[in-house]
């Protein structure tokens, strides 16, 4: 029988990591991207508090 490991190869792995590099680099992924993913990904993630009325918007 044969087995197949699932998840995420290490090439794959690599492969997503130079290409995050080579986006960085080239300005694709700037840090108000990553604070604007990180906020939607706060209120995603913890809608709830949303709802209360907490801002969830990360520094200024």
């Amino acid at each position: 029988m044969a087995y197949r490991r699932r998840g995420i190869s290490l090439v794959f792995l690599i492969y997503i990591l130079i290409g995050l590099y080579v986006a960085w680099v080239y300005d694709y992924i700037t840090p108000a991207l990553l604070k604007d993913i990180a906020e939607a990904l706060l209120a995603i993630f913890l809608w709830f508090l949303v709802l209360l009325g907490v801002d969830l918007h990360l520094g200024t």
